[in-house]
């Protein structure tokens, strides 16, 4: 994983560097590993596909989830949102902010300003932000309530305890 915005297929015999990927085959998992960064799962609705998604905040930017929905080829899907750093907890300077409010102007609801040139970021709400303005509709939408910083004693932290630490977040097929 690289926090860009490449979305493979899933390929059990050779493991690619990309932040997402996809697969339509049964026993073959999508993984993805994070600590602060949105793990998001992805199955298709017909239960024909599934993916997963590695999305920090430049991933976000840069359409990781985008380019997810596109390698399926639908935005008939279930979506789920996974523990990241939340948003009372995310401070990110003023050119994150920028960086999603030049493609996406909607995104500034997910960003609020507590300090001077400082802003605290919502994940989770930019994650809902881009999905649904790319076709998918918020009711399959799922998760998205817990915090990596906050919440020590469940989830590892690299902002938290500067030590890297990671969670595996996997979905396959039957």
């Amino acid at each position: 994983q690289v926090h860009g915005t490449a979305c493979v297929k899933a390929n059990p015999d050779h493991l690619a560097t990309a932040d997402a990927s996809f697969t339509d085959q049964p026993q073959v998992a999508c993984i993805v590993m994070t600590a602060d960064c949105l793990p998001v799962l992805f199955a298709s609705q017909d239960g024909q596909r599934v993916a997963a998604a590695h999305a920090g905040w430049k991933g976000l930017a840069g359409g990781v989830l985008e380019a997810t929905l596109a390698a399926l080829g639908t935005r008939d899907v279930w979506v789920w949102l996974g523990p990241a750093i939340g948003p009372d907890a995310f401070e990110v300077g003023p050119e994150v902010r920028d960086a999603f409010l030049h493609r996406h102007p909607d995104a500034g609801q997910a960003f609020s300003n507590p300090h001077k040139d400082r802003y605290h970021a919502d994940l989770y709400g930019l994650a809902r932000c881009l999905l649904t303005q790319a076709g998918v509709s918020a009711e399959a939408i799922y998760g998205g309530g817990r915090c990596t910083y906050l919440e020590a004693d469940a989830f590892f932290s690299y902002r938290r305890d500067r030590i890297t630490g990671r969670m595996a977040s996997l979905i396959w097929r039957e």
